[in-house]
């Protein structure tokens, strides 16, 4: 091939045009005079409000996924709030709650407190008050235990009382406790008087439930219901005038010996919570004294007899 063939112009590559500094200073000058220009004339703001238009739609597709994450990251965050206040305000109605249970108990208790305070000055016998323990485990029997013992002078038998009436008596002693026996229990019985008639009976514990009887009372007793039976006061234990129980219900049958006669205890039984410990009657009564005996009189000295020498 001749050499006058070949194609002498240089690749594209090689070609050189104007020299980058030229091509800085020359856009640099255009990019000037352009904002100048859109500053003094504003030529430019139709072509920037079509352009904003037109990428308004793929602008708002694009800001979906943002918007949601925000969307959600508020709501989780709400919900956290939302779920601590209200673990907040339930942990305050339980305080609130138990403040008010609280707060009852303690009227409760001074109201049981002032009942007991109130009803000593009209006892004339010795007293302690104690606070129970807890229930007897036995299910057979009705018992509890008092805070109260040998060592505060509490003695077997004494009467136990509340400002409704008897609760039951002392059966057991310890140095620093003591077992209460209930009225209602199957063992317990206690003499009262119908206040009604002033007639004398005997009242039993284990008629079923919280209840007492009456027993060995001919069926034309003069007993009805309503009656009230208090202590007599001449057994030697229970005080006077205090209140028993009361006449709940009355069955006479001819063909029976004897009328049968339900009472319901004048105190509650059950959630007692401060009671009277009485000194039994008996204790405080002055006991008989021996009678002194005479004195001797001394012997008189033996004299000697006439006629005899020292």
């Amino acid at each position: 091939m001749a050499l006058g063939t070949y194609d002498r112009t240089p690749p594209p590559f090689f070609r050189q045009g104007p020299s980058a500094l030229t091509k800085l200073v020359f856009f640099a000058a255009l990019a000037l005079f352009l904002m100048v220009a859109d500053l003094r004339f504003e030529f430019a703001r139709p072509l920037r409000a079509g352009i904003a238009t037109a990428l308004l739609p793929v602008q708002r597709t694009l800001n979906v996924p943002v918007q949601l994450w925000r969307n959600a990251s508020d709501y989780l965050q709400g919900l956290d709030a939302a779920l601590a206040r209200d673990k907040a305000a339930e942990r305050q109605s339980t305080e609130l709650a138990e403040k008010a249970a609280s707060a009852a108990r303690l009227a409760q208790e001074n109201e049981r407190l002032r009942a007991l305070l109130d009803m000593r000055p009209t006892l004339k016998v010795r007293s302690i008050a104690a606070g129970v323990l807890y229930e007897g485990a036995d299910p057979f029997s009705r018992k509890l235990f008092i805070d109260r013992g040998a060592a505060q002078g509490v003695v077997a038998g004494a009467p136990v009382v509340t400002p409704q009436g008897v609760l039951g008596q002392v059966t057991r002693v310890f140095p620093l406790s003591s077992q209460v026996t209930l009225i209602v229990d199957k063992d317990f019985a206690i003499p009262v008087l119908n206040a009604r008639t002033q007639a004398r009976a005997a009242a039993f514990g284990g008629a079923g439930g919280d209840a007492l009887e009456l027993r060995f009372l001919t069926p034309n007793a003069d007993v009805k219901e309503g009656d009230e039976m208090i202590t007599s006061g001449v057994d030697g234990v229970y005080p006077a005038q205090l209140s028993v129980a009361r006449v709940t219900a009355v069955e006479r049958h001819a063909e029976s010996g004897f009328a049968r006669v339900l009472l319901e205890p004048s105190a509650r039984i059950d959630g007692v919570r401060q009671v009277l410990v009485l000194e039994p009657v008996g204790l405080q009564q002055p006991q008989p004294q021996e009678p002194v005996p005479p004195p001797v009189p001394p012997k008189p000295a033996d004299r000697p007899a006439k006629g005899s020498r020292k």
